[in-house]
C-alpha cells in the first residue's frame, strides 16, 4: 500500500514526532511505501534520518486552504497513493473536499487534541489518542478508533544515550536533583504549568538542591527566561535553565531525576524509566503511579485541576518526590513497564495498519461523504472566524529562518511564495 502522510508544519513537537515515527514504522514493520507531505521546518531533519521521502507543502493561513489543496492535488497526481493519512483537523479539511470527496481517495484522520473536535466529518474513520475521547466520539455517532501516542521504546530507554555532554554543558552537579521539562514554550496549555514549575523551584530551591531544565522554544520563552533570571538571582545559582529546542532531547530525559510534563513528553520520560509528575491546566499536578495509571490511561496523560491559586499541590508533589530517591526508582520502573505494555511504537503501528487496510477495503461512498461534508461545511461557516483565527495563530512562522538553511531552494521558494488565502 502507498500512503501519503499529510502532516502539519514540521516544527519541533510531539505530534510531528509521532507522525514521522509512525510513518517509518509502517514502512519498516508492514512494508508500506510512505511519503510525507508537510510544511517545512526543523523536523525535516528527522524525516531525513528515518530515510523517508518528503514533499514540501506551502503554508496556509486559512482552513481549508486553497493554496495547500492545490499543492496536495499535485502531490496526489504525482504519487498516486492508495490512502491519505491526515494529522489533525486542519489537514483533514484540506484533504477531504478535494482528494477524498471529489476523487474518492480513502482518508484516515488522526486527532491528538485533548477535546472532541466537532468540525471533523462524522463518518470518516478518525483516530483519537485518548480512550475517553473515543467513547465520547462513538456516543456522538462518529466512526472513531483508538490510536495511543506512540513511543519508540528502543530509542527512548534507560541507557540508550549518553548524558555526560549535556551534564557538562550546563554544569549539573551530581548532588543536584534534576527536573526536566521538554515541550514547546507556548502560552496555550503548556505556559501555565511551566510558570507553576518555576514558581515551585523558587520556593523549594532553598531547602532542596533542585535544578530545573526547560527544553524547548516558543512564544513564551522571553517571559520564562525573565522568570528564570529572577529565581536564579534569588538563589545565587542556576536553579532554572532554558536550553532552547533540541531535535534530540533524549540526553535531557536520560539525565532527569524527575520529568515534569504532559502527553508525549511525559510518555517519553516514562520510557526512560523516570518518575513523572504530570501537569495540566488550572493547577493540575499528579505523579504517575500504580494508583493513578488507569485514570491517566483513560483520560489522557494530562489533567484539569480546581484552580489551586496558591500552587500548593504542585509544590508538595515536587517536595515528596525530591525527598524520596527510592520512590523515584520504583515509580520509574513502573512507568517504563506501563509504556511498554500500552504505547510501544510497534503496537501502535500495527493498530494503525489495521485501520488503513479497513479504510482502503471499504472504499469511499460519495453520497455518504457528500452529506458528511455538508455538515462539516455548515459548522465551518458558523464558526469560520474562530477557525481561521486559531489556525493562523498556530501556523504563523517566519518564512525562512536559520534553522531551515539546509533546506533545498525549492522548499525555500515554496515558503516565500505562500500567500494568505
Amino acid at each position: 500500500m502507498k500512503i501519503l502522510v499529510y502532516a502539519h508544519q514540521l516544527e519541533v513537537g510531539g505530534t510531528q514526532t509521532n507522525a514521522i515515527e509512525l510513518a517509518a514504522a509502517l514502512r519498516d514493520f508492514h512494508g508500506h511505501e510512505v511519503v510525507i507531505f508537510a510544511t517545512p521546518g526543523p523536523m525535516v531533519e528527522l524525516i531525513q534520518k528515518k530515510g523517508l521521502r518528503y514533499l514540501p507543502a506551502p503554508e496556509g493561513y486559512l482552513c481549508p486552504s486553497p493554496t495547500r489543496m492545490r499543492a496536495l492535488r499535485r502531490a496526489v497526481c504525482a504519487e498516486r497513493p492508495d490512502l491519505i493519512h491526515a494529522w489533525d483537523w486542519w489537514q483533514c479539511l484540506d484533504a477531504y473536499y478535494g482528494e477524498h470527496l471529489l476523487r474518492r481517495i480513502p482518508l484516515v484522520v488522526t486527532d491528538m487534541m485533548m477535546v472532541l473536535t466537532r468540525i471533523l466529518p462524522k463518518r470518516l474513520l478518525t483516530t483519537f489518542g485518548v480512550p475517553e475521547l473515543v467513547d465520547q466520539a462513538r456516543a456522538a455517532g462518529r466512526r472513531a478508533e483508538l490510536l495511543l501516542p506512540p513511543v519508540d521504546t528502543r530509542l527512548n530507554a534507560p541507557g540508550a544515550v549518553e548524558a555526560r555532554e549535556f551534564r557538562e554543558r550546563y554544569n549539573i552537579k551530581n548532588d543536584e536533583l534534576t527536573l526536566v521539562t521538554v515541550c514547546r514554550l507556548e502560552n496555550h496549555m503548556k505556559g501555565e504549568s511551566l510558570r507553576r514549575t518555576i514558581a515551585a523551584v523558587r520556593e523549594l530551591g532553598r531547602e532542596l538542591p533542585l535544578r530545573l531544565m526547560i527544553v524547548g522554544d516558543g512564544v513564551a520563552r522571553a517571559e520564562l527566561e525573565q522568570s528564570a533570571a529572577q529565581v536564579n538571582a534569588e538563589m545565587g545559582r542556576s536553579a532554572v535553565v532554558l536550553t532552547g529546542a533540541m531535535l534530540d532531547p533524549r540526553p535531557a530525559y536520560e539525565l532527569a531525576d524527575v520529568v515534569v510534563g504532559m502527553g508525549g513528553s511525559a510518555l517519553r520520560g516514562m520510557a526512560f524509566g523516570k518518575a513523572v509528575l504530570i501537569v495540566g491546566e488550572q493547577g493540575f499536578s499528579l505523579p504517575f503511579s500504580p494508583e493513578t495509571a488507569d485514570s491517566f490511561y483513560y483520560r489522557g496523560i494530562y489533567g484539569t485541576g480546581d484552580g489551586d491559586p496558591e500552587n500548593r499541590r504542585h509544590i508538595e508533589n515536587l517536595r515528596r518526590l525530591a525527598r524520596d530517591r527510592e520512590a523515584l526508582q520504583r515509580l520509574g520502573d513502573f512507568a517504563r513497564r506501563f509504556v511498554l505494555q500500552h504505547f510501544a511504537l510497534e503496537t501502535v503501528a500495527a493498530r494503525l495498519d489495521g485501520y488503513f487496510r479497513a479504510a482502503v477495503g471499504s472504499g469511499v461512498r460519495r453520497e455518504t461523504a457528500a452529506v458528511d461534508g455538508l455538515r462539516t461545511a455548515a459548522i465551518w461557516l458558523r464558526e469560520r472566524r474562530l477557525v481561521s483565527y486559531r489556525f493562523w495563530q498556530r501556523v504563523k512562522k517566519p518564512r525562512v529562518t536559520s534553522q531551515h538553511a539546509s533546506l533545498s531552494p525549492e522548499v525555500i521558494n515554496l515558503q516565500r511564495e505562500t500567500k494568505s488565502c
